[in-house]
C-alpha cells in the first residue's frame, strides 16, 4: 500500500499515533541519492539560479517533457525527480536559491566532450528553462578497457588549458579538469575507471558535480565584495577624522554636527551590512561543503599533476577570504563607530548636565531675589496699611470732637500708632504662613 494514501485512522504503529511528518522527515535522508552509473557514460549537468516562485513553472516543464516519452510526472509538491527519458535519464532538484539539472547518456564514445549527453535533451525545451547558468559541467567516464589518456591527449580534449588531476576514491578512478569554460559554455571532467563499482561511480559523480556547483555558488559576492572594499576604507578615513575631531569640539553645535555625520556614516556601514550579510553566509556555507567533499574524493597525487585540494587551497580560498576580509571589516567598522558614538554622547550628556547644574543656580538666585524683594515689598506694605488705618483713626477721632466731646486727637492717634503697626504687621505675617501652608 502506498504510504500517502493511508488515512489518519490507519496512520498508526501497534496502536500508538504516528507523527504526521515521520515519513516526510524520512525520506528526507533518501532524496537525492547517488545514482548506479555503469562506464562508459556522459553525464550533463546545469544549475540555474532562480527564486522559489519558478518551482511550479519548472514542473510544468517536467510534465510537458514527460508527456513527450510517456513517463510518469512528478507531483506538485515533488522538489526532487529522477526518470529515463528515452535514450537519456534526468534529474532534476529543486533547491532554496536555485535548480540542478543533470542528464545521463549511456553508451560508447571516443571523444568524450563532442557529442555531451545534453545533446539527446530536446533543444526547444531546454531553451524554455527558468534562471539563470551559473554552473555548467560535462562529465565522461571512460570505460577500464580503454587505455588511460597521455597527457598529449588530455592537452587536446582540454583545448591545451593546465589541466589538474588525482587519482580518487583510494586508487578505484582517475579524474581530470581544467576548471575552464570552453567554447559551447561547459566546463569539462574527465573520469578513468579502474575498479569502480556502480554506487561508487555514482557517489564521485555526485560529489564533482557538487563540487562545481558549490564553488560557484560561493564565488557569488566575490564581485560584490571587491567593489566595496575602496568604500570601506574611505569610510575608514573618516571614522580616524571623526575620532580626531571628537577632542576638539568647542560648542554644542558642533556636537550635534559631529553626531550627524556618525550617525550618517553608521547608516551606511549597515545599509552594505545589510545586503551582504545573507549573501556571505550563504558563501560560506557553500565553501564548508566544497572543502568537506574536496576531502571525501581521498586524493593521490599523480606525478606532474596539482591536485583538486591544491587548486580549491590556491583559488577559491583566497576569493573566500576577500569575502571575510569585507565581512570581518563591517563588524569593526560598526564597532568603532558605536565607540566614538558613545564617547560623543558621553561628552553631550556631560555638557548637558553643565547647563543645567547652571541653569538651577540662576533659579536658585532669582528666587532669592525673589524672596528678598517680597520681604521688602511687605515692609513697605505695613508701612503704607498702617498709615492709612492711622488717618481713619484720626478722622474718627476728630469726629467724636467735633460731636462735644473735649480730648486730644493728637494725643490718642500717636498713642494709636504701636497699637497699630503691630496689628498690621500679625496680620501680613498671618496671611503669609497660611499662602505658604496652601
Amino acid at each position: 500500500m502506498n504510504r500517502e494514501t493511508i488515512s489518519p485512522i490507519q496512520n498508526k504503529l501497534l496502536g500508538i499515533t504516528e507523527y504526521q511528518q515521520r515519513f516526510k522527515l524520512h525520506n528526507e535522508l533518501h532524496v537525492g541519492a547517488c545514482e548506479q552509473i555503469e562506464a562508459p557514460t556522459q553525464i550533463s549537468h546545469l544549475v540555474l539560479l532562480c527564486g522559489n516562485h519558478q518551482a511550479d513553472n519548472e514542473r510544468q516543464l517536467i510534465t510537458q517533457l514527460c508527456e513527450r516519452y510517456g513517463v510518469a510526472p512528478p507531483t506538485p509538491q515533488d522538489n526532487h525527480f529522477s526518470a529515463m527519458l528515452g535514450t537519456f535519464r534526468m534529474i532534476w532538484e529543486r533547491h532554496t536559491e536555485y535548480s540542478t539539472y543533470t542528464f545521463f547518456h549511456s553508451a560508447p564514445f571516443e571523444t568524450p566532450f563532442t557529442e555531451p549527453a545534453i545533446g539527446h535533451v530536446p533543444k526547444e525545451w531546454l531553451e524554455r528553462l527558468s534562471g539563470e547558468v551559473i554552473a555548467a559541467t560535462h562529465i565522461a567516464i571512460e570505460s577500464k578497457e580503454r587505455p588511460q589518456r597521455s597527457l598529449k591527449e588530455l592537452s587536446v580534449l582540454f583545448a591545451s588549458n593546465t589541466v589538474i588531476g588525482s587519482e580518487v576514491a583510494a586508487g578505484s578512478a582517475i579524474v581530470w579538469t581544467d576548471n575552464q569554460i570552453h567554447v559551447d559554455g561547459f566546463g569539462r571532467i574527465l573520469i578513468h575507471d579502474i575498479n569502480l563499482r556502480s554506487r561508487q561511480a555514482g557517489r564521485l559523480v555526485q560529489r564533482l558535480l557538487e563540487i562545481e556547483s558549490y564553488r560557484m555558488l560561493a564565488m557569488i559576492p566575490v564581485p560584490m565584495m571587491r567593489n566595496y572594499i575602496p568604500q570601506l576604507a574611505q569610510f575608514d578615513e573618516r571614522l580616524a577624522t571623526l575620532t580626531e575631531n571628537n577632542i576638539k569640539l568647542e560648542c554644542a553645535g558642533d556636537e550635534q554636527q559631529q553626531l550627524n555625520e556618525l550617525t550618517q556614516l553608521a547608516a551606511e556601514i549597515e545599509r552594505i551590512s545589510a545586503k551582504t550579510s545573507l549573501r556571505f553566509n550563504a558563501s560560506s556555507m557553500y565553501y564548508e561543503i566544497v572543502k568537506l567533499r574536496v576531502s571525501e574524493l581521498r586524493e593521490s597525487r599523480i606525478q606532474g599533476l596539482q591536485m583538486f585540494q591544491e587548486f580549491m587551497e590556491q583559488r577559491l580560498s583566497s576569493a573566500m577570504d576577500t569575502c571575510s576580509l569585507v565581512n570581518n571589516k563591517l563588524e569593526t567598522l560598526s564597532t568603532r563607530v558605536q565607540r566614538v558614538s558613545s564617547l560623543l554622547r558621553t561628552r553631550v550628556e556631560i555638557s548637558m548636565e553643565k547647563q543645567s547644574r547652571d541653569l538651577l543656580r540662576s533659579m536658585d538666585r532669582r528666587a532669592h531675589l525673589q524672596l528678598r524683594l517680597q520681604e521688602a515689598v511687605e515692609g513697605l506694605s505695613i508701612v503704607v496699611l498702617s498709615y492709612y488705618l492711622l488717618g481713619l483713626i484720626s478722622y474718627g477721632l476728630k469726629a467724636v470732637k467735633a460731636s462735644g466731646i473735649k480730648f486730644d486727637t493728637e494725643l490718642v492717634t500717636g498713642m494709636a500708632i504701636p497699637i497699630v503697626v503691630a496689628i498690621v504687621y500679625l496680620s501680613v505675617r498671618r496671611l503669609r504662613h497660611s499662602v505658604h501652608n496652601e
